[in-house]
């Protein structure tokens, strides 16, 4: 084992780094073992990895249609979704529902 007290900071920054190297050259070498794994376990199957590239993908969603209208303003729309637009807090602070606003 290094003493760590006894090196100099010019050996402690070699060290560190020769460390961050060999964490580094490790995680390409997990990284790599296990695709070959996943590459092997999709032979076995009769797959390719184009296949399995193809599986998993990030779902989009539909755009949503309107659900509530700004009486002022008809043009102004709200799916419901995210933030409330600033006409639907005021409206909300008026007294209004949201059934009001709805479309």
């Amino acid at each position: 084992m290094v003493d760590l007290a006894t090196l100099s900071l010019k050996e402690l920054k070699q060290l560190q780094k020769d460390v961050d190297a060999a964490v580094t050259d490790f995680k390409d070498r997990e990284r790599r073992a296990a695709l070959a794994e996943v590459e092997a376990f999709a032979r076995e199957r009769g797959l390719t990895p184009a296949d399995l590239a193809g599986i998993s993908g990030k779902r989009t969603r539909r755009p949503a249609a309107p659900k509530y209208a700004n009486p002022a303003n008809p043009s102004q729309t709200w799916t419901g979704r995210g933030r409330r637009p600033l006409w639907v807090v005021s409206a909300m602070a008026e007294g209004k529902s949201l059934e009001d606003l709805a479309i």
